[in-house]
This record gives structure tokens, sequence and C-alpha cells, in this order.
């Protein structure tokens, strides 16, 4: 059984969000796009590694009947660089503050190419059983550093219900990027805290952006405030495919 139900011209439109969010991040351009009758996934992105995590989107995504526009946020952009096949009917790639990586890059390569993120100093690491560790943002440092242009209420109900990534995941290579095949959109805001401006600026360009839309003061999470502009994009997208 199909885990959405296809609408005629409408593709579905399934999002990925990164590190230190989760799927309810999403919620504001859900309902923009709900409005518009596209069916959407927000998929519980697992942050274990670049491997599992495209493997799980794979998964998912064979259970979604016709065309895909997908969507990722931060980390996100490593799942969806590596997560569509052939035949997996994946349309089009938006890019929200996230990573395009090409095949070898990490997270973290891209995120230290260029001056300007302060990630590291905010990062509170959790040992786990076996000896790996998880990264959470510290809660008193969450606001400035990942959602400064969100409220400051909604942004420590987001530091309480973050989800952690593997130290490993974000110094893992990609594979070689869906990116090259498929067209993308880019949005990202100017004072992004995560992944400095640079950075995007240089992977849109990389990619060969169809748009790209850089929100001026917008932070690392900038399409929680701007969900509607995300959701102009993916319109943009999903009638480009």
């Amino acid at each position: 059984m199909a885990l959405t139900t296809a609408q005629p011209g409408r593709p579905t439109v399934v999002l990925v969000h990164g590190a230190f969010a989760e799927s309810a991040s999403w919620v504001g351009v859900i309902a923009i796009l709900a409005d518009d009758g596209y069916p959407a996934v927000a998929v519980a992105n697992p942050l274990r590694s670049v491997r599992h995590d495209a493997a799980y989107l794979r998964a998912v995504l064979t259970g979604i009947d016709g065309p895909v526009v997908l969507v990722g946020h931060s980390y996100g952009g490593m799942v969806i660089s590596n997560g569509p096949v052939a035949g997996a009917g994946v349309a089009a790639l938006v890019y929200v503050g996230a990573f395009a990586p090409v095949a070898g890059e990490s997270a973290a390569d891209l995120a230290g190419r260029f001056p300007g993120s302060s990630l590291a100093e905010t990062l509170a690491p959790v040992t786990l059983p076996g000896g790996k560790t998880d990264l959470y943002i510290r809660q008193d440092r969450y606001h400035q550093q990942f959602a400064a242009d969100s409220t400051a209420a909604q942004a420590a109900v987001m530091a309480v219900t973050q989800r952690p990534i593997t130290e490993a995941a974000l110094g893992e290579p990609s594979g070689e990027p869906a990116w090259q095949s498929l067209p993308s959109w880019f949005l990202f805001g100017s004072e992004d805290l995560n992944i400095p401006v640079a950075a995007h600026r240089f992977m849109a360009e990389r990619a060969g952006s169809r748009r790209t839309v850089e929100v001026p003061g917008g932070s690392h999470t900038v399409a929680i405030p701007e969900a509607a502009m995300l959701a102009d994009l993916i319109r943009e997208a999903a009638d480009a495919s």
C-alpha cells in the first residue's frame, strides 16, 4: 500500500530533516502544501550514517506512487543527494540550508571549507554503548546557533525535541550525488551559523541550481519563519519537473 495518495498533476513532496531537528520542523511548509493539494511525507531521518540514512530514504521512496520532489535540510542534503536511485520517481531536489556534496565530500568538509561556522563550540557529546558518539546542540546555545530568526519560545521547544546525529555521520563521505543528474533548487539564510553562507553559494553554483534564494538575515532554519518562501520554491521545482 502506498504511503500517500497520488494527486493528478501533484508530485509527492518528501521532506528530510537534518541534525538537531525532527520531522515537525516542516509543519509550516506542510500546511501550505496541503492547502495546495500536494501530498507530503516528512521522513524521520535516523541520523546514523549517510549510507544508512540514504538506504532508509530509498525504502520510503519505494512506498510512494508517482513523481517525487525531494527536499532536504542541513545534513538532510547529504541524504537526498545519496538516496535517489533510477526508477524511484524522484524528479527534483530542493536544498534548504543544506549540504550538496560531490563524491568523497563529507558534511564536515563542506562546513569547514569557508570560515564562519560556530557549530563545534556549541555541541554536547553523548557517548553511546559501543563507543560511538551522538551530538546535540546545548539547549542554552540553540536559539542563537540554530534558529535565531525563530522566536525564543519556538527555539526552546526545538532545543528540547532535537534529535542527535552521530559524530561519524558528519565525517562520512558522500557517494555520487543525485544533483549531477537531477535539477536542483537552493534556499538558505545569509546568517547561517552552521554552514557558512559562502559554502551555500558555492554548492548552489556548483550544482547548477535552477534558482537560488538567499534570505537576508536568515538562520540555519530559515524555512521555519519563511515557510511560504520554501513552499513557493517547492512549487517551482514541482512545475518544472
